[in-house]
């Protein structure tokens, strides 16, 4: 099984397309995920849709817009309340992590990569086979 984070962007806009993405997608939608960080000194969530794998190619899509939405979850913003209005729609849980954040890793794939292994390791998405 191949799984791959796809970037849409940080979130200022590119939420809408993830929101969308998991409408249009409810049949195979597996998770909606906040990683929460703190990035240069500032609160920031990514939001993430986690889709089945496909049936052929077993591919596993996890759409991401990283790292662009401020968190505060005393004062929650208006993308923030998108995602939870999503998520109720949908009758899903938003799962909450906290993460470092990607500019701890040289790399962004690497940064993908840890993330991964943390879903696995919680079992919200399978290990390969």
């Amino acid at each position: 099984m191949i799984q791959r984070f796809i970037e849409l962007g940080e979130g200022y806009s590119d939420i809408y397309e993830l929101l969308e993405l998991a409408k249009s997608n409810k049949h195979r939608l597996a998770h909606l995920i906040m990683l929460r960080t703190t990035k240069e000194e500032r609160a920031a969530a990514s939001f993430v849709v986690v889709l089945h794998p496909t049936s052929e190619g077993d591919f596993q899509p996890l759409y991401i817009c990283r790292e662009g939405i401020t968190y505060t979850p005393e004062k929650p913003n208006k993308r923030m309340e998108l995602f939870e209005q999503l998520a109720e729609e949908l009758n899903k849980k938003i799962i909450a992590l906290d993460v470092k954040p990607s500019t701890v890793y040289a790399e962004r794939e690497l940064y993908y990569q840890h993330l991964i292994g943390i879903l696995r390791m919680n079992r919200y998405i399978p290990f390969m086979q």
